[in-house]
């Protein structure tokens, strides 16, 4: 009898409880998952841009399915868009806030724009940030015909912009996205905030030859897979913290691309045209890399009437993945300050 009475009052208060829990569920308000913010940007994006639809011809669809699973690094909202141009097809990912600043991101050579992973998240929290693959190398922007001068390559960017409606931005070119970056502030044709220099390719001086360097030219010549780590190790100061997905895309970009005489016409800019940018410019460089050394942070300096410069330390050519918390602090700090003042920081 006494174990029947024990039971009851066990069952009441069991009930007692479970009563209890569900008052105090129904009085908290649940949190949206991280999923289900993601999937509103998400939808946001396309309605602000439409569907997206993708042409693929069959000899581009093992480098498009590297490309989309390199993307898929990213992890945060994002939206492709194809923009018809006179030249070709100009592939653009846009992701962060729609009325946030503007922010072009400009990349690497053969990295296509698959290379800001480690990047893209930090940028686009407060930007609005379009990133661009360029029109002579492997990506998902397409040309048509042959575009033979630079004026050519600048006209095509003109196109870009103006069908985003793009007046006043801020951008961040990396190694030949960063000789880039030069070129188009210098046309003046668009209010340039400020621009991120991440180890400009042939902007301040010559790349000096050498044994790395010579390891890159002979893999351009017949890319293997065997040699790629090789190559990575010469630019990249821990090859082991680039992603897998990355590599493979980036190995197949390299095999891809074609030796445009396009790369005879990256020379060093004047003093002159160095002289005559007035916007902030930061620029970074790692100190390892076999692109840059002291001497592009000294004429950096010394040209550029608003610079801000810095030697990212244990990092190489690939600064913004070699040490991407460290580049991604001081380019959201550079971007976001008022007044620049030219100094060289070490990190």
């Amino acid at each position: 009898m006494n174990f029947f009475i024990k039971y009851i009052a066990l069952a009441v208060i069991v009930l007692a409880l479970s009563s209890c829990e569900k008052k105090e569920r129904k009085g908290v308000k649940t949190i949206p998952e991280k999923r289900e913010i993601h999937k509103d940007l998400q939808e946001q994006l396309r309605e602000e841009f439409g569907e997206y639809k993708e042409e693929v011809k069959p000899e581009d669809l093992g480098y498009y399915k590297a490309y989309d699973k390199a993307l898929k690094l990213w992890k945060i909202p994002f939206h492709e868009l194809n923009i018809k141009t006179n030249f070709g097809n100009a592939h653009v990912i846009v992701s962060g806030p729609k009325n946030a600043e503007p922010l072009v991101l400009l990349h690497g050579m053969n990295a296509s724009s698959t290379m800001w992973y480690p990047n893209i998240k930090a940028l686009s929290e407060n930007h609005r940030v379009y990133a661009i693959d360029f029109l002579l190398e492997p990506g998902k922007s397409h040309m048509n015909g042959e575009v033979k001068e630079m004026k050519e390559v600048m006209n095509w960017y003109d196109e870009i912009f103006n069908q985003l409606n793009l007046k006043k931005f801020s951008l961040i070119g990396a190694s030949r996205g960063g000789w880039l970056s030069i070129n188009i502030a210098l046309q003046q044709k668009y209010q340039i905030k400020k621009i991120i220099l991440l180890s400009p390719a042939q902007t301040f001086i010559w790349i000096r030859p050498g044994a790395k360097v010579l390891t890159n030219l002979t893999y351009m010549i017949t890319p293997k897979r065997k040699r790629l780590r090789n190559v990575l190790e010469t630019i990249s100061f821990d090859v082991d913290k680039i992603k897998k997905a990355y590599i493979d895309q980036y190995f197949i970009a390299t095999q891809k691309a074609t030796n445009s005489m396009f790369l005879l016409k990256m020379i060093p800019f004047s003093d002159k045209e160095l002289k005559s940018l007035t916007m902030p410019i930061l620029v970074l460089i790692g100190d390892h890399d076999i692109v840059n050394n002291e001497k592009s942070v000294e004429k950096a300096k010394e040209l550029l009437p608003h610079s801000e410069t810095g030697i990212i330390k244990n990092a190489g050519h690939f600064l913004s993945i070699d040490q991407a918390e460290t580049v991604n602090t001081r380019m959201l700090n550079f971007l976001d300050a008022k007044q620049i003042k030219n100094n060289d920081i070490e990190n």
